[in-house]
């Protein structure tokens, strides 16, 4: 009689302990490749399984990292507030191209050092700020296709001994921008020479202008820009690297990649991208 009781008391204490197990399993996942299979997806996609493109839609604004400090491409005009430039013109028509309105953009600042972060922080969709492709970079975000092309050179004060980069030598203090492949390039060019960095390029320039350098050093679409600011500096020499710059987007984002490359296509087709570039960089665009 008691071996019949302790036999009932087993089974019973069997079938809860099974049904625990059931229940940790269903909620854990247990060994089950099921619950695995269905969670992996939340580690590649925003939530909701939403692209930057869908977010953008459904907020009807494309936010825009661009450049306050480079005069042709960015800048902020002092006396209205605005920012102005080939990029923030390509911008705005992209925009447009988006949602159907220039209107419906954003802009925020952003320098060659903080772009990025940014832009891997969400707190942009988009950088447009003279922004070199590289194959370094393609490895942080994804690329539009060439939207501007640009190679590096030096601006100098009227009457300078550096007419082109071979003069850079030991000794030249050359003044260049954080974050920009610019720096990468002149130590490559000249190893000797004293590179100096700074924030952004209004402060480099500032610096030049006050006899802290013998050159400055970068992209010569924003050279030339720093050169209408003040007659009395020049561009001198051939550009000594291809700059092609592009439009960038958080890393596997290529909805938003395909649909940028269709608007820039579409710009370039209906003549409105060789406008902008005339009316900015006073000339047509090569092919």
């Amino acid at each position: 009689m008691m071996s019949k009781k302790w036999n009932i008391m087993f089974m019973l204490v069997t079938i809860f302990a099974l049904a625990g197990c059931a229940s940790t399993t269903s909620i854990t996942g247990g060994e089950s490749s099921t619950p695995a299979a269905s969670a992996a997806p939340s580690t590649t996609k925003p939530a909701g399984g939403t692209t930057v493109l869908d977010e953008i839609k459904s907020r009807g604004k494309v936010v825009v990292g661009v450049k306050y400090d480079t005069k042709l491409f960015g800048l902020k005009n002092p006396t209205g507030g605005e920012v102005e430039g080939f990029d923030i013109d390509i911008a705005k028509a992209l925009a447009k191209e988006i949602l159907g309105d220039e209107k419906k953009i954003e802009l925020k600042e952003v320098t060659s050092k903080t772009r990025i972060p940014m832009l891997d922080n969400k707190e942009i969709d988009m950088i447009v700020a003279t922004m070199t492709i590289t194959e370094e970079r393609k490895k942080q975000v994804e690329f539009s296709q060439v939207y501007f092309k640009a190679g590096q050179s030096l601006l100098v004060k009227k009457g300078s001994p550096i007419k082109s980069v071979a003069d850079v030598k030991k000794g030249t203090k050359v003044l260049a921008v954080k974050g920009a492949t610019s720096v990468a390039n002149i130590k490559a060019k000249s190893p000797d020479a004293t590179i100096l960095e700074f924030d952004n390029y209004q402060d480099a320039f500032s610096a030049l202008k006050a006899g802290q350098g013998d050159t400055l050093t970068t992209d010569n679409a924003i050279l030339y820009g720093m050169m209408e600011q003040d007659k009395n500096f020049e561009v001198v020499g051939e550009p000594f690297t291809d700059e092609p710059y592009g439009i960038a987007m958080k890393k596997g984002e290529t909805t938003l990649q395909a649909a940028v490359n269709e608007g820039l296509k579409k710009l370039e087709s209906s003549g409105q991208y060789a406008k902008i570039y005339e009316k900015w960089i006073g000339k047509a665009p090569s092919n």
